[in-house]
């Protein structure tokens, strides 16, 4: 038994994505059974803690993640009305993001890096470190074309959080099927929805590397035969992008918070590349990581006057932080 994703449907002919593969199948020898539903996940504390693949099936050892509530992947839309503005501050422990570049409780705020640049290592010291003022804290780690060592890294660095039911952990490797690096950061943002919106927890998504997820969709986009934009992009690539990164946020009425930090590796070092490009019009600021400030030995390599937190004089100051 294997799953798969209607990519399209035209007329009689319908178009499936099988996410474990097509090996051995045999044409003639498949029978396909539909939902009828868009893709849904179970939600629920029953995720804390656990590791799982870029679907969500377990990595852990343990039995696969249950709940009592179902939730689509593509969420809700959020009426702009109901959205609390940011106000709080999410302290993260790196002194150059704190201090200058505050991270606010419900906003957006991505790492742009090279290459070669120590941009995981941020991002994982980020999710093991972050606090927000008492109130119960919950990260979920996206990782989206890792490779099983940089996995094996980010596995070790954030046991001890995962160990105290404060981490949920989605590892979508490189070798594995694109149609599921597509598919990893909609399962951490609903996760986060509800730990966030019912549970009433501050949530942290890190998805890292989202010029993995870009180029996926790009593939996919490709093997559609669908009309391509900026560098083989396709042409709803700023919509797409917007779908994940708008779903962050504070709601009025609900105590907890769903704030995203998204990590992304600009080609050839091009910020005008269209994946930070875009990321930047719909964000609120960006980290900029530099290959000068890291030749001077200094981490993390933060390229200060190019960065820029939006928000952080909702905040920082008197009552939120530290002098």
């Amino acid at each position: 038994e294997r799953h798969a994703l209607v990519l399209e449907v035209d007329h009689d002919l319908v178009t499936l994505q099988v996410l474990e593969g097509t090996g051995a199948m045999r044409a003639g020898g498949v029978q396909v059974r539909f939902t009828g539903l868009p893709l849904h996940i179970p939600v629920g504390t029953n995720w804390l803690g656990r590791t799982c693949n870029g679907r969500g099936e377990p990595l852990d050892g343990g039995p696969p993640v249950t709940g009592d509530t179902m939730m689509p992947l593509n969420g809700w839309p959020l009426n702009p009305v109901h959205r609390e503005p940011p106000a709080e501050p999410v302290i993260t422990g790196i002194s150059v993001i704190d201090a200058l570049t505050t991270l606010v409780r419900g906003q957006k705020l991505p790492i742009f890096s090279l290459p070669g640049m120590p941009h995981l290592t941020l991002a994982t010291q980020i999710a093991a470190q972050a606090t927000s003022s008492g109130r119960p804290f919950r990260v979920v780690f996206a990782a989206m074309g890792l490779t099983h060592a940089d996995i094996s890294y980010v596995r070790d660095r954030l046991e001890e959080r995962s160990a105290a039911g404060e981490l949920v952990l989605l590892l979508n490797a490189a070798d594995d099927p694109v149609i599921e690096r597509l598919l990893t950061p909609k399962i951490a943002l609903t996760v986060a929805e509800h730990l966030a919106y019912t549970e009433g927890h501050d949530v942290l998504v890190i998805m890292s590397d989202m010029t993995s997820y870009a180029e996926a969709l790009r593939e996919v986009s490709a093997a559609r035969r669908e009309i391509p934009a900026r560098r083989g992009y396709p042409g709803y690539l700023y919509s797409d992008l917007a779908s994940l990164y708008e779903r962050c946020g504070r709601v009025r009425g609900h105590p907890g918070s769903v704030t995203i930090v998204p990590v992304l590796t600009m080609p050839g070092g091009d910020i005008t590349h269209p994946v930070p490009d875009l990321t930047g019009y719909i964000t609120e600021g960006q980290v900029v990581l530099s290959a000068e400030v890291e030749a001077r030995g200094l981490y993390p390599p933060v390229d200060v006057l190019s960065s820029l937190s939006r928000l952080m004089r909702s905040g920082a100051g008197a009552g939120r932080t530290r002098e």
